[in-house]
């Protein structure tokens, strides 16, 4: 009977000690600041492995896009790019967006370096990291649409200014605190600072390379069977499902922390509304061309997936799952009727990122009004007009420079034997077209 009493009164203080933790527990309502610092920075670098990870999808993407004498080139551009692309935002990207003045365009020519403080939240180096892969994806965007015509050195030579100098500049002007910021311009985590300006650097270059040889018959009507066949629709899929997966660091990471009750929710709330969008862009893609021509295109179908993601990103958080599914639907719809946009007008986008990317972009944009109440109309026509112009005239001086000194298409004759063999010497598949 003794030792009964003494095993009840043990656990009657285990439990009494227990619910006391718990109270302590639910009395602390914020977590301590080096706390919080660790948590955010963890989340960088979390969001950041996910968001490199894209890279790795847009070579599968590109890859199964283009035809089977072109694959190895692909899979240079995009290691080569993202190689580029780090090296430049350290040297002098990161500061040209991030040292620029309050309402200011343009930051200073200097290499990144770590000043990391406790106050600021995290740290330098997680902040530069997460950044950097957004950086890389603007680049990415660009080596699809010119594939199988391009030359790779002076898409190298592009992808540095457009890494270390271009984009930069206009992420400045809103993530950076610049002029577009002061001017009440909102985008989340960059429907139009990343895809509308990777989007518009592809539309200069591909207007100034033209279009494949024997793309388009006498009548303008695009080839879509041999010899232009996608080398592997399981592998755009796989990218596709690799982006789609890269989507959650890329939205969610830009909401900045997760230190608090309010980001743990805010970030689940976008990773829901930025599946649903890409869903909706899936069906809208999957639909329409079936009732325009009878046939279901898959192609469509993982586009419309990319141009759903794509339309949300600029503002993932505020919408209803509903209007989520309807913005993604929209950039669906916009892929299909972009992607026929370009063939009136013969412009040779292999992958199809100019509609997913830039029209898209814009789209989701100008969308932020609708269901964040705090953005206007107004100052998202002005940062959609004013990066968008900017990227393009800038792309297309110096495409055109290049075009003119090194020349940026290769003959007729490489084309014709295919990039692989012309331009790295490295056959992708035994078995060819």
């Amino acid at each position: 009977m003794t030792k009964i009493k003494k095993i009840i009164s043990t656990l009657s203080l285990g439990l009494i000690f227990l619910l006391g933790l718990a109270s302590i527990g639910n009395a602390e309502t914020t977590v301590s600041a080096e706390v919080g610092f660790v948590f955010n920075t963890l989340f960088f670098l979390i969001c950041g492995f996910l968001v490199m990870f894209m890279a790795a999808g847009f070579t599968m993407l590109e890859s199964g896009m283009v035809t089977s004498k072109s694959v190895s080139v692909i899979c240079a551009k995009n290691i080569g790019l993202f190689a580029i692309s780090g090296i430049m935002f350290w040297l002098v990207g990161y500061n040209l967006a991030y040292g620029i003045p309050e309402g200011g365009f343009i930051g200073t020519f200097t290499p990144w370096s770590d000043t990391s403080a406790l106050d600021t939240g995290y740290s330098d180096g997680s902040d530069w990291y997460f950044q950097m892969v957004f950086c890389a994806t603007t680049v990415s965007i660009v080596s699809g649409t010119m594939a199988e015509r391009v030359k790779l050195w002076p898409f190298f030579l592009f992808a540095a200014i457009l890494a270390g100098i271009i984009y930069p500049i206009v992420m400045g002007w809103q993530w950076g605190g610049g002029w577009l910021a002061a001017a009440g311009f909102s985008d989340f985590a960059g429907s139009t600072l990343v895809h509308s300006t990777g989007g518009s650097a592809a539309l200069a270059g591909a207007l100034l390379l033209g279009s494949r040889t024997g793309r388009f018959d006498a009548k303008g009507v695009p080839k879509a069977l041999q010899p232009f066949a996608a080398s592997s629709v399981p592998l755009v899929t796989l990218g596709v499902f690799v982006l789609w997966l890269g989507w959650f660091g890329f939205n969610g990471g830009s909401q900045l922390a997760l230190g608090t009750f309010t980001d743990a929710v805010a970030i689940s709330t976008i990773f829901i509304n930025t599946n649903l969008a890409a869903c909706g862009g899936v069906m809208v893609a999957a639909i329409v061309p079936r009732l325009l021509s009878g046939k279901t295109d898959v192609i469509m179908m993982l586009n419309g997936a990319i141009g759903g993601l794509v339309a949300i990103t600029a503002e993932p958080l505020a919408p209803s799952p509903l209007a989520a599914i309807l913005i993604g639907g929209v950039g669906g719809l916009i892929v299909v009727l972009g992607t026929k946009l370009l063939f009136a007008f013969k412009i040779d986008d292999v992958v199809g990122a100019i509609p997913a990317h830039l029209f898209a972009g814009i789209w989701g944009t100008l969308a932020v009004p609708l269901t964040n109440a705090d953005a206007s109309f107004g100052a998202q026509l002005i940062g959609v007009l004013a990066v968008n112009i900017f990227v393009f005239i800038v792309a297309l001086i110096i495409w055109t420079i290049m075009k003119n000194t090194m020349g940026i298409r290769l003959s007729k004759e490489a084309e014709k034997l295919g990039t692989d063999v012309a331009e790295t010497g490295v056959i992708a598949y035994a078995i060819r077209d």
